[in-house]
Formats: structure tokens, sequence, C-alpha cells
């Protein structure tokens, strides 16, 4: 009989246990409100409140990406916030030199609060001092493609934001960088998470204002041929954003047969974003062309001794394939509509 207690005891104790380690979740069948943390979170979308961005609570059940170090049990579990703050409401950094001691090491931290509160850093960086940013810009970069590739959005997201800083303050210096930035941008801009395909795009939009054309267009220019649709649609948005900064010059310069070719080559693509980014390039290349003689060519009239201007008809009949070309002319021969307004 007294083995008998002695085994119950045992069983309960390792019952007992056994509770203890599960998630609070699972140990509690109270659907009160008083259990928050037995409840998912969903993260919010951007909406200002008081001009800073709502707080985000991250759902406990949310991938880790930390191992051990990321896992709670009990009652140690709490719910964090993360907020996403506008460029112009980030206040300064209190320590400038400790924080850029710091900077690179807290970058690859395991912590996802902590790195979201460095990545944070990196934009007071940009904002008030790029200048010490400017010999490690390079490592930050790199650090920021693997942030983007962290499944935690809130790492995500506050890691687009501050490619967007970086953009503003670097422009063209962060060009042979870019590629790895650009690919992950184009597919969080491309996924269905719209909280974070809305500021990915914002994040390209930036891009195409602040790094000049001339170095962009080249970057932008493989991915139509990707084979994700949506990545080609984003990419030539940016193209048919980033066009007409080049000016008369530039375009003359890049070659203006060279972009026909490419925006005719959308037309047909499978979404309708590319093909609308098209037909807006392709309208600016139109008035560009008939705007600025400089880039129209001149052709020797038979019947006259003086050059003539070829007309956008010819010029397009002469730079395209039959078809390729008679596309053109039907999107540029209707109304001209306005240019798409983002992306």
């Amino acid at each position: 009989m007294q083995g008998a207690n002695q085994s119950c005891t045992m069983m309960s104790e390792t019952a007992l246990r056994d509770l203890n380690l599960l998630p609070k979740s699972e140990r509690t069948n109270d659907s009160s409100s008083k259990d928050v943390l037995a409840k998912p979170y969903a993260e919010h979308t951007d909406e200002n409140v008081g001009g800073k961005q709502r707080k985000s609570i991250i759902s406990l059940d949310e991938p880790l990406v930390n191992g051990t170090e990321d896992e709670h049990s009990g009652a140690d579990v709490v719910a964090a916030e993360v907020e996403y703050i506008e460029s112009e409401k980030l206040d300064d950094l209190e320590d400038v030199d400790k924080s850029l001691k710091m900077l690179l090491a807290n970058l690859e931290s395991k912590d996802w609060v902590l790195l979201c509160e460095t990545l944070n850093n990196v934009r007071r960086f940009s904002i008030y001092h790029k200048e010490a940013l400017q010999d490690i810009l390079e490592n930050v970069i790199s650090l920021l493609v693997k942030s983007l590739k962290n499944p935690r959005s809130a790492v995500c997201k506050t890691t687009i934001m501050t490619c967007e800083d970086i953009f503003k303050a670097f422009g063209d210096h962060i060009i042979d960088s870019l590629d790895p930035l650009l690919v992950q941008l184009l597919l969080k801009s491309s996924q269905d998470k719209r909280f974070v395909c809305e500021v990915a795009e914002k994040a390209l939009i930036t891009l195409t204002i602040w790094v000049s054309p001339v170095l962009l267009l080249p970057k932008l220019q493989p991915y139509f041929k990707n084979r994700n649709p949506r990545i080609r649609a984003k990419a030539s948005m940016c193209f048919s954003r980033s066009v007409p900064r080049l000016g008369a010059e530039g375009i003359k310069e890049y070659g203006i047969d060279k972009l026909i070719q490419i925006a005719s080559s959308q037309l047909s693509d499978q979404l309708p974003e590319s093909r609308e980014a098209a037909r807006t390039l392709l309208l600016e290349l139109q008035t560009a062309y008939e705007k600025f003689p400089v880039l129209a060519p001149e052709q020797q009239d038979v019947t006259s001794e003086q050059p003539r201007v070829l007309s956008w008809e010819h010029f397009c009949e002469s730079n395209l394939p039959k078809l390729s070309a008679q596309a053109v002319l039907r999107v540029t021969s209707v109304t001209r509509e306005s240019p798409v307004s983002g992306l």
C-alpha cells in the first residue's frame, strides 16, 4: 500500500512538472479577458496617433528566430511592443560614441527587440550623424540585408524604414551595395502582408528620388526578366518613375531608342501594373521626343537639301520590330493620361 502511495505521489509530481512546462495558453481553459497572454495578438498597420505611428503588439506565436534566448515560459512571458516612428519624429542619439561602438554588434543580435532599437539608431545616425556611418556603411547595409530576411514582421518593417532613411542620407553613395537591398525590397513590396508591402513600396519610391537615374536604371533592368510577375511589375514602376528624372540630355545619353525598347517589352507583361508603367513611360518619352529637338534624329530629305526631323511614328518604326512599333503607336496615339502617382 505504501508503495502504491509513493507511486501515485511520483506520478502527481511528474504531471505537475509537465504542466508547468506548458505555455500558459495551453495550461488554462479559461478564455477570460484576464488572461491576455493566452490570446494571439495581431500586428497593427500604420496609423498615426499623436504624430507617431501606433505601437504594434507582436503576436506571441509569431515565428521566433533566437532559439532559447527568445523562448519564454509561464508568467515570464510579456507581450512586447514595437513603435514605428516616422523619420521626422526620431530624436537624436543621447550618446553618439557609445551607440556607434555597439552598432554593428547589436545589428547582429538575436534579441529582436534590441535589434529593432538598433535599427532605429541606424536611422538616427543617417539623419543626424551620417558622417559617422560613412566608414562602416557597407557593413551596415550587409546587416540590413540580413534583417530584411528576418521572419519577424517587426524587424522586417523597421529594417525597411531604415533603408529609406539611408537612401535619403547617402543617395548615390549606396549604389555599389544596392543589389542585395534592391532584390529584398522588390520581394517585400510584392508580398501579401499589406503593412510590410506598403512600407517597402514607399522605400522604393524614395530610392527613385534620391539615387540618380543613370545609376539606378541599369540596376532595375535585369528584374524585367524575373520569373515573379510581381517583381517585374514593381521594377517596371520604379523604372517608369526614374526615367523622367534623366532630363532631355540624360535621355539622349542613355539612349531614347533603348528606353523605348525596354518600355515596349513590358506592354504585354502579365500584370496590369507592368503594362500601365510601360504606357506611362512611353507617353513620357513621346512628350520628351516631340518637345526637345536634341532627342529627334534628323534625316536627309531626298526632295530637299534641308534635313528633316524624323517623326515619332517613323522613329518607333525604325527602332522596333513591326508588331512592337504598332503596339507603342497605339498607346501613344491615344489621349495622354496622367502619370502614375506611386508604385
